[in-house]
């Protein structure tokens, strides 16, 4: 989910080969969440993305894009869009809202499991906003898979909760700090510079109404060999 939150904020978009405990699997999750409900996110980009992301220079991919807020604000910028998740309900309403700015030719829409699914080569930024999920994710393999796809010159942008918020079912739990992110991607330093690596703090507003100011780590590397 690619928008900013209206309320909960969780990513998603993995894979998990022995299914959930009702034998539900998690392409089934993420599509009954979508279909059962209306828009799940409040279709604005990520404040970060907004803030931090390069200028457009190719393509870029959007993992698990959710409805599509950041996927479009991208095509908006210039960029030529890969936007990918899990669920074709949440991947027919982006391509509604791209198709309703007449940004219909700069989105390419995919319906995959991003455990499986392979990114193309030459890639200028792959963005992974919240993608922390609330039944297992692989995010680091994902991570580094779509990495490898990044051309030199481009950028690989990380957004995710240091804490969660106050309102999840899972506050309390331990967020992603800049330095731990930078230390499990384990990227090649000969090959990989740091940008930006920081905490940057937001209002934001839960499902209740209840505000509360919440601190994203937010990390963008750039591939230099």
């Amino acid at each position: 989910m690619t928008a900013e939150p209206t309320g909960d904020e969780h990513r998603h978009g993995g894979h998990r080969h022995d299914g959930l405990a009702d034998g539900t699997t998690v392409a089934e999750y993420w599509e009954r969440r979508y279909r059962d409900a209306g828009p799940v996110w409040s279709g604005r980009p990520n404040a970060a993305l907004v803030a931090v992301a390069p200028p457009a220079a190719g393509i870029a991919v959007d993992l698990a894009c959710g409805e599509g807020g950041d996927a479009v604000w991208l095509a908006e910028q210039g960029w030529r869009v890969v936007a990918v998740d899990i669920s074709a309900t949440a991947v027919d309403r982006g391509r509604a809202a791209a198709a309703e700015r007449g940004l219909g030719d700069a989105i390419d829409w995919v319906v995959a499991d991003l455990a499986e699914w392979e990114a193309p080569d030459g890639l200028a930024l792959v963005s992974a906003c919240f993608l922390q999920s609330t039944v297992e994710l692989d995010r680091i393999g994902i991570l580094r898979r779509a990495a490898a796809h990044v051309a030199v010159g481009g950028h690989l942008l990380t957004v995710a909760h240091a804490a969660m918020p106050p309102w999840s079912p899972h506050a309390g739990d331990s967020g992603i700090t800049p330095e731990t992110e930078l230390a499990d991607l384990d990227l090649d330093p000969a090959a990989w510079s740091v940008e930006i690596a920081e905490l940057r703090d937001r209002a934001a507003t839960g499902p209740g109404g209840e505000t509360a100011t919440l601190t994203d780590s937010v990390v963008l590397l750039r591939r230099t060999a």
